[in-house]
């Protein structure tokens, strides 16, 4: 069994430790093990009211991260030292900004402006500025939803920045796998990756049998159509012969051709649907977005 600093012992005494000292209702409290690989622990506070951190030392920008993105008026229980007891101290993470972690322990933070439902397609003004020219929020959305994302499952998005960012923060037990070939793009995820806090996004520079060796196997992939695509579903089918595959294209000649293709690897047959959004600008016209097409099949059908 893996060893972890905090076991079912000390993650029953903690919440013992808060239950007595706190009025806190504990019924509800969501347990977030930060020592753990790819915990992020922003967006968990950001839909949770009742979060129970444990965290070893270090993390010298933690409620400076907090607060940048949002979650000032966070409250944080804590005490001092390692173990669960002493006086039990409280904050608001706007208060704690220069603060970082100096022992390994378990922390309350309680988020009264917690969202309670999931949130699809974040506007593009709350991503990095770069080179990147993001996908409307609107198509984001549907596209996020024909992955049908699920806790724990493994993703891999081919040149898709803010496809990977909102499945990472929706989808925090399992990891992204985000292949960026251009290097600018690249940069553009990376700032957003640091700007949400996020740990559980894997960036490489292409698919290959090579690069992806090591990695968890995609449950799911979504692609932007391009001249390597063939090559990319080609490695994923090996890796995982009965993923799902989202295609996004704005090329009419390859949504066409997008049934033929599909049989060519013993995929089931294709939904192809184009969606178009159009929006009224300041001269109160109807300003039309890109209308790309949206194919989903999966493998092993």
């Amino acid at each position: 069994m893996e060893e972890r600093l905090f076991n079912n012992s000390s993650i029953i005494s903690w919440l013992q430790y808060f239950s007595a000292n706190t009025e806190v209702d504990l019924e509800h409290v969501k347990i977030l093990d930060i020592t753990r690989k790819n915990k992020n622990i922003i967006p968990t506070v950001e839909v949770h009211r009742c979060v129970l951190v444990f965290t070893e030392a270090g993390h010298p920008d933690i409620f400076y991260r907090m607060y940048n993105a949002g979650l000032g008026d966070c409250t944080v229980i804590y005490n001092e030292g390692s173990e669960p007891t002493g006086p039990v101290k409280q904050d608001k993470v706007s208060h704690m900004i220069d603060r970082g972690i100096n022992a390994s322990a378990g922390m309350l933070i309680l988020n009264p402006n917690a969202r309670s439902t999931m949130k699809f397609g974040m506007d593009n003004s709350a991503l990095a500025k770069g080179s990147v020219r993001y996908v409307g929020s609107e198509i984001r959305a549907v596209i996020l939803s024909k992955m049908q994302i699920e806790e724990g499952k493994n993703i891999c998005v081919i040149s898709g920045e803010s496809i990977a960012i909102e499945a990472a923060l929706m989808d925090g037990e399992g990891t992204v796998i985000a292949v960026e070939y251009n290097s600018n793009d690249r940069r553009a995820l990376e700032d957003n990756v640091e700007q949400f806090g996020i740990n559980n996004v894997t960036i490489i520079d292409q698919v290959s049998e090579e690069t992806m060796a090591g990695l968890p196997v995609p449950d799911v992939a979504m692609l932007v159509a391009s001249a390597s695509m063939e090559k990319e579903i080609d490695v994923l089918l090996k890796l995982n012969p009965e993923i799902e595959i989202v295609i996004y294209t704005l090329d009419f000649v390859v949504a066409a051709s997008m049934q033929a293709y599909c049989k060519k690897f013993a995929v089931s047959d294709p939904e192809i649907m184009q969606i178009s959004v159009s929006k009224v600008n300041s001269r109160h016209m109807f300003e039309s977005q890109p209308a790309p097409w949206i194919i989903t099949t999966k493998a092993g059908c």
